[in-house]
């Protein structure tokens, strides 16, 4: 499992490689599998639990939330062939980035690599 200081570090790592330090905070939380499936549900009309959901916000100093599922995060990891640790930090980068307004694609790949 990842430290809270290790996920605060990289957190401001992103933001700062971003260029959005300074400019709010992200928030990183874990949850069920079954909050994050009502979660899936609600705001993506996906009835299915998922590893990780952004929310960007960008107002009175909330950049946005990122929710971590672990059981989902669990199974992924033997499936990506990464340790827990590393799926966890993989999700928290992948989470971070969404909320910054990467969708999918050449681009996220791209950041992705540079904070791993």
């Amino acid at each position: 499992m990842l430290s809270a200081r290790t996920l605060k570090k990289l957190v401001s790592k992103i933001l700062k490689g971003q260029g959005t330090r300074g400019k709010g905070q992200v928030d990183v939380s874990f949850v069920s599998e079954k909050e994050i499936r009502r979660l899936n549900k609600a705001y993506r009309k996906k009835d299915k639990a998922t590893d990780v959901l952004s929310f960007a916000y960008g107002r009175d100093g909330i950049m946005g939330d990122v929710l971590i599922c672990k059981a989902v995060a669990k199974k992924n990891a033997g499936k990506f062939n990464n340790t827990y640790e590393q799926e966890l930090k993989r999700l928290v980068i992948h989470g971070v980035l969404h909320v910054l307004g990467y969708d999918h694609g050449r681009e996220m790949s791209h950041a992705e690599k540079i904070y791993a």
